[in-house]
């Protein structure tokens, strides 16, 4: 490939050339799309070639398979990102850092990720459309910020989004990994009942989608669901009496609910956890009455998402970011111990 050529179409859209270089093995159309223009994920470009959208020496080709050959010049149009749906909401947003591939934000408890039904507006995506505006370049050709992990609702904490193709694409492919690189970091504060044995360990249960209610994940036998494996230390012991018990956890895989659910398993499910905890709710009568207030006053599963650490998608710079606890977590732990 021996040059690119990027020019402006009508929409606000983009006219990109390139010309196979003598001597170049014939290969896919989209293998070599993809190697070129790598700010826009393979999917999107195989779309575009299905939609007619790229010629092969002036003829339009739709099959992304189709093998091209040396002194080959194919154009490309890649249209202007469509509207954003939803539409954004000029709501209170907590940015840690943001350039233009990227956006870390500190989630606060009880605000939804994405968009759903009960939860169709006043979500996360909501506030960041406002807020990132016309630097959402597009994911898959929508103005939109790309998702690559979420926190549940109650859950607060570190999260990070993409703003681009490019972007969506090397931070999604180190979520997939789960870290087993060493690129991505992921941990959590938790605040369990009762104290682990030992004190220091790692969780492998399999994750399914319980078979009695639909709305919640089980523990599963090998062979059955998904992998998920979750690490975790004592970060301290609030009170003196063990009924609590502060844990540090680490995410080897990212399956949903699965640190409530893996330390559930185990005997100890997060306090104020109202689906993966009800059975403890009796356990409340052994703390201190600031305490009792303290963990009605949450009103939540006590878990933060504290430390997000990962290689920039553009540049392999190293990130990390820690998140303090929240003044709700806070007030609870200070009420423990």
């Amino acid at each position: 490939m021996s040059s690119t050529v990027l020019s402006t179409i009508p929409g606000g859209g983009e006219a990109r050339s390139l010309l196979l270089e003598e001597g170049a093995v014939p290969e896919r159309l989209d293998r070599v799309l993809a190697r070129t223009f790598n700010d826009l994920s393979r999917a999107r470009l195989q779309a575009l070639v299905r939609n007619g959208l790229v010629r092969c020496d002036g003829a339009v080709v739709c099959d992304p398979s189709r093998k091209v050959a040396a002194g080959c010049r194919i154009d490309l149009s890649v249209p202007a990102p469509l509207a954003a749906e939803p539409l954004g909401e000029a709501l209170p947003l907590a940015v840690v850092h943001e350039d233009e591939d990227l956006i870390v934000v500190d989630k606060p408890a009880g605000l939804v990720v994405h968009p759903a039904a009960g939860h169709e507006d006043g979500t996360l995506v909501n506030r960041l459309i406002a807020h990132c505006g016309a630097s959402l370049s597009g994911i898959g050709g929508v103005r939109r910020p790309g998702i690559v992990h979420r926190l549940d609702k109650d859950t607060s904490g570190l999260l990070v989004v993409a703003k681009n193709d490019l972007a969506h694409q090397g931070l999604s492919a180190q979520f997939a990994d789960h870290g087993r690189s060493g690129a991505l970091e992921r941990a959590y504060l938790a605040l369990v009942w009762g104290v682990p044995e030992p004190r220091a360990g790692t969780i492998r249960a399999n994750l399914a989608r319980s078979r009695h209610n639909r709305e919640k994940i089980a523990v599963v036998r090998e062979g059955e669901g998904r992998e998920a494996i979750t690490h975790y230390q004592l970060e301290s012991l609030p009170g003196a009496d063990g009924v609590t018990a502060l844990l540090r956890c680490r995410l080897e895989t990212g399956r949903t609910h699965q640190i409530r659910v893996h330390l559930s398993h185990r005997g100890h499910p997060l306090l104020g956890d109202p689906v993966y905890g009800g059975a403890f709710k009796t356990k409340s009568a052994r703390l201190t009455e600031p305490a009792r207030a303290a963990l009605q006053h949450l009103g939540r599963q006590a878990l933060h998402a504290t430390e997000l650490g990962f290689l920039h998608p553009r540049s392999g710079a190293r990130l990390r970011f820690e998140s303090p606890l929240p003044e709700d977590f806070s007030r609870l732990l200070a009420a423990l111990g």
